[in-house]
C-alpha cells in the first residue's frame, strides 16, 4: 500500500500547465477517451474488437500530443498511433501524424490542437480501423475557432491520408470535433461517427463514410445540456448498455437550466433509427467514462470518474463528503432497460490502496478491459494529482487497478496500485507528472488480454510519455514494462506537447 501525504501549497507552471492539459483532456476526449477501451464488451458491435490500424492482427491504440510544436507553429498538434505486436508496443513501431503530414488535409498552425480528440472506427469498412481526429481549434477563413474534423484511414501500412468531415452548420456553433465517439448506433452493421461543438447538438453521420468523405447519411441528437464557448459536450463515450447490439452513447456535459459548473451526463440509447433522445436517461455526475460489462451480466456498465477541483475548500461543496473530494467512480449497472443502479469507489473504499485526499483526481481518468481473461471488465483508475513519498512529491500521480466479479468491481481484494516508484516501473516520481492523466486498456499484444498503458503528460516540464505495462493473463505486470518518450514517439519537445493527455477510444 502506497504511503500518501497531504498536499502543499506549493504551485508552479508546470502544475499549471498539468491541470490545464487536466481540464482541456475532460473538456475535449471523444474518449476517450475515452472512454471505452475493452474486449469484448458486452453487445457492442463495434468496440467488440481493440483498434486495429494495420490489419495485422494486433491491438493499436493512439495517443494525442495535442499542444505539440510542428514546424515551429506552437500547439499545432500531433497524434501518434502505437501498433501493437507479440511484445506490445514501443515507439520502434508507429506513426505520428499532424496536419503537415502527407495526405492530410489542411496545414499545421498555431493553435489549432489536432489530435487532442479521437475516436476509431472502420468507417469505410475495408477491415482496418481508421481514427477520426479533431483539431477543435482550426481557424477556418474568418471563423476563429471553426473547428475541423479528419478521417486518417487505416491501411496495410497504417494510418495514412485522411479527409475532412465537413460542419453542416458552421454558424450555429464553433470547435467542430471538440468530442468524438463512434459506433453501431443503428445496428446496421457499419460504423457510425458522433460529432460535438460547442452547442448542445451532436451530430451523427451514419452508415458509413467513404474517403471522399460522403456518409450514408446524418441526423442529430440535442441531450439537455448547456451550449456556449467551453460548453457543449465535454466527452462522448460509446457502448451497448441495454444489450440489444445497438451502440448507446453516454453525453458527458453541463445541465441546462443549472448553476454552470455542476456536470451531469446523460445516457442516449441506440434504436433501429440510430441514437433517441426520448428514451434519454441522466446519470450520476462525472467527466470521463468507460463503458464494459464489469459484473459478467451481458449488459455493459457505465463506469464514470468524478474527480473534484483541490483549489475548491470543502465549503464550496456542502453536500460533498470531505472523503470524496479526493475524487470517487461511479458504476451505473446495464440492464435491458439501460442504466440501473449506482455504486460508488473511493480510495477508502474496502481495500482499495492509499486513502481518499482532497486534489488527488481519483478517477480524473478511467478505462475498461478483461486484464486477466475471465469475462468480467476490470477498471483502471488515474490519480494524477496523487502525492507519494516522504518528503511528499506533489502530483506525481499514481493508478490503481481493480478488478470484475460475478458482484461488480471488487474493492476487497486483488487491487495493484502503480506508480513510477514502483519497482519495475520505468522512471521515478517527480513532481507534476501527472502519472495516471490518462489510461488506457487494451489488448495491445495479442494474448486476449487487456494491457495498461499509462501516460504521465506532465513529464520532463510538460512534454509527456507513455508507460506500458502488459498483462501475464491474470493480473498487470511490470514484466515487458517499458517507457515511450516524446523522442521516442517522434513528438516535437519544443513548448510543452503534453504527450499522452488524451487516447483514442
Amino acid at each position: 500500500m502506497a504511503t500518501k501525504h497531504r498536499r502543499s501549497s506549493t504551485s508552479s507552471a508546470v502544475r499549471a500547465r498539468l491541470m490545464t492539459a487536466t481540464a482541456v483532456a475532460a473538456a475535449l476526449t471523444g474518449g476517450l477517451v475515452v472512454a471505452t477501451a475493452a474486449p469484448a464488451v458486452a453487445g457492442d458491435s463495434v468496440h467488440h474488437h481493440e483498434a486495429d490500424f494495420n490489419g495485422d492482427g494486433y491491438g493499436d491504440t493512439a495517443f494525442a500530443a495535442g499542444d505539440a510544436t510542428v514546424a515551429g507553429y506552437k500547439e499545432a498538434g500531433s497524434i501518434v498511433a502505437l501498433y501493437g505486436s507479440s511484445t506490445g508496443i514501443s515507439g520502434s513501431k508507429r506513426t505520428t501524424i499532424t496536419q503537415n503530414s502527407p495526405g492530410v488535409p489542411g496545414g499545421a498552425e498555431k493553435g489549432d490542437h489536432f489530435g487532442w480528440t479521437s475516436a476509431y472506427g472502420d468507417f469505410n469498412h475495408d477491415g482496418y480501423d481508421d481514427l477520426a481526429v479533431g483539431a477543435s481549434y482550426e481557424k477556418l477563413g474568418t471563423d476563429t475557432d471553426a473547428g475541423l474534423v479528419t478521417v486518417l484511414w487505416g491501411s496495410a501500412k497504417g494510418l495514412t491520408g485522411g479527409t475532412v468531415i465537413e460542419d453542416p452548420t458552421p454558424s450555429g456553433h464553433d470547435r467542430w470535433g471538440k468530442s468524438l465517439a463512434a459506433g453501431d448506433f443503428d445496428g446496421d452493421g457499419k460504423d457510425d461517427l458522433a460529432v460535438g461543438a460547442s452547442g448542445a447538438t451532436i451530430y451523427v453521420y451514419k452508415g458509413g463514410i467513404t474517403t471522399s468523405g460522403t456518409a450514408g447519411g446524418r441526423y442529430t441528437v440535442k441531450p439537455k445540456i448547456v451550449s456556449g464557448d467551453d460548453t457543449g459536450p465535454l466527452n462522448l463515450s460509446a457502448g451497448d448498455v441495454n444489450g440489444d447490439k445497438r451502440t448507446d452513447l453516454v453525453v458527458n456535459g453541463f445541465e441546462t437550466g443549472t448553476e454552470y459548473g455542476w456536470n451531469t451526463n446523460y445516457y442516449v440509447p441506440g434504436t433501429a433509427s440510430g441514437l433517441s433522445v426520448s428514451g434519454a436517461k441522466q446519470l450520476k455526475r462525472g467527466v470521463i467514462t468507460g463503458i464494459g460489462d464489469v459484473n459478467g451480466d451481458g449488459y455493459a456498465d457505465i463506469v464514470t470518474g468524478q474527480d473534484w477541483d483541490p483549489e475548491k475548500p470543502g465549503s464550496d461543496y456542502p453536500s460533498v463528503p470531505e472523503s470524496v473530494t479526493g475524487g470517487q467512480v461511479h458504476i451505473t449497472y446495464g440492464s435491458a432497460s439501460g442504466p440501473t443502479t449506482t455504486t460508488n469507489i473511493t480510495q477508502n473504499s474496502g481495500n482499495v490502496p492509499g486513502g481518499s485526499e482532497r486534489g488527488d483526481w481519483f478517477g480524473g481518468e478511467v478505462s475498461v478491459g478483461d486484464i486477466n481473461g475471465d469475462g468480467y471488465q476490470d477498471l483502471v483508475a488515474g490519480a494524477s494529482g496523487e502525492n507519494l513519498g516522504s518528503p511528499s512529491v506533489v502530483d506525481t500521480g499514481a493508478v490503481t487497478v481493480l478488478y470484475g466479479s460475478a458482484s461488480g468491481i471488487d474493492t476487497a481484494s486483488g487491487a495493484q496500485f502503480f506508480a513510477q516508484s514502483t519497482p519495475g516501473v520505468p522512471g521515478a516520481d517527480e513532481a507534476y507528472d501527472g502519472f495516471g492523466g490518462e489510461v488506457k486498456l487494451t489488448d495491445l499484444n495479442g494474448d486476449g488480454t487487456s494491457d495498461l498503458v499509462v501516460a504521465a503528460p506532465g513529464e520532463n516540464e510538460g512534454n509527456g510519455a507513455l508507460t506500458y505495462l502488459p498483462s501475464n493473463g491474470t493480473k498487470i505486470t511490470t514484466t515487458g514494462a517499458r517507457a515511450i518518450s516524446t523522442t521516442a514517439a517522434g513528438v516535437d519537445t519544443a513548448g510543452h506537447p503534453l504527450f499522452g493527455a488524451n487516447a483514442a477510444d
